[in-house]
């Protein structure tokens, strides 16, 4: 089985996904004040079967319950990702009143088609002491992050990646995608998108290789090992002194997955996230990644299975695989792209070239 990137390494190779931002970001923004925060929305015009993980052991999230596979709403219509802490779960409210001026949202009445709830699950990440605490996304945030959503996307401090910080470093917003050439997943596309705020370091201080580097390789990324100069001051960085973090995501798929094919993908996609972060998953963060299945491509036919078994299960099985890989993917590229805010310094400013 043969896999590459797709045209734009991104969420949006995902046949069905735009992604929009909008952010506030002050060029001089300290730590206490300016402004530095912002939010992101993956949009999935018509809707997407949903799914959500959530790990770490301080989330916060908006509608995450409804993604139960057991439970009746089968679909959203747009993700949420978020600066603000708690506070930033405001910018949903923008982002629901632009999808039903769209028409976006599931039916309320056949007399009108206008009366639709758009279903928008989101979560957060703790970036308030990134400039002003006070500043944070609001609606007005959401609504034009919808209205911005298109294919292509900025990364690095864009949207909920612009206060993020990744352990000593400069977080962001990172993605990746894996398009099958072959073989049972043939022609399907797997993405993320994912937003690097985790209080876990993100390098190895060995090397300065970026531990998301691990399943492909540093020459994957055109890395090289830092010098001994360059890690003695990677290494002396102060570790992260706040108490909440997070790295929240999400994960994507053109396969047509139902609810449960759908949250194993978010469950894998924490793989790749422990691969990419040490330590994930901490009392100290709220790791939590979505997962969307527009049903856009439909794959070859697989072996037959016995009837316990999904009838999907081969597919589900290379889709889980690429989902974590994208993952570790998309944190290195969340670290590679940003720059130094507030301070905060970046990856390259630590090891150019």
């Amino acid at each position: 089985m043969t896999a590459a990137p797709g045209p734009r390494n991104a969420l949006t190779d995902v046949a069905g996904l735009l992604v929009g931002h909008h952010e506030v970001l002050d060029p001089d923004a300290t730590h206490g004040s300016g402004a530095a925060t912002g939010c992101t929305v993956v949009r999935a015009p018509g809707g997407a079967v949903a799914a959500v993980d959530v790990r770490g052991g301080g989330p916060g999230t908006r509608e995450t319950d409804l993604l139960d596979p057991a439970n009746t709403v089968r679909q959203v219509h747009a993700i949420l990702l978020t600066g603000g802490s708690a506070y930033g779960l405001a910018a949903a409210d923008g982002v629901m009143r632009w999808l039903e001026e769209h028409g976006e949202g599931l039916p309320m009445s056949p007399e009108d088609p206008t009366r639709v709830v758009p279903i928008v699950p989101g979560a957060v990440i703790f970036d308030l002491p990134v400039g002003d605490w006070n500043t944070r996304p609001t609606a007005e945030f959401g609504y034009y992050a919808a209205d911005t959503a298109g294919p292509d996307f900025v990364r690095g401090c864009a949207g909920a990646g612009v206060g993020a910080q990744a352990g000593a470093l400069k977080g962001g917003i990172g993605s990746a995608s894996i398009r099958f050439d072959d073989g049972i997943a043939a022609g399907l596309t797997v993405g993320a998108l994912v937003v690097a705020n985790p209080v876990g370091s993100v390098f190895d201080p060995r090397t300065g290789i970026p531990w998301g580097a691990g399943t492909d390789g540093p020459e994957f990324f055109g890395l090289r090992p830092g010098t001994a100069e360059e890690l003695a001051v990677a290494n002396a960085l102060a570790v992260k002194g706040t108490v909440l973090n997070t790295t929240i995501g999400v994960v994507a798929t053109d396969a047509p997955l139902d609810p449960a094919g759908c949250r194993r993908l978010a469950t894998v996609a924490h793989d790749g996230l422990a691969r990419a972060v040490r330590p994930a998953h901490s009392p100290l963060d709220g790791d939590t990644f979505f997962a969307l299945a527009t049903g856009t491509v439909t794959p070859p036919e697989g072996p037959a299975l016995p009837a316990a078994f999904p009838a999907d299960l081969a597919v589900i099985d290379a889709l889980s695989t690429a989902a974590a890989v994208c993952v570790e993917r998309a944190v290195v590229d969340a670290i590679r792209t940003a720059h130094s805010v507030a301070g905060i310094p970046a990856y390259h400013d630590l090891f150019p070239g």
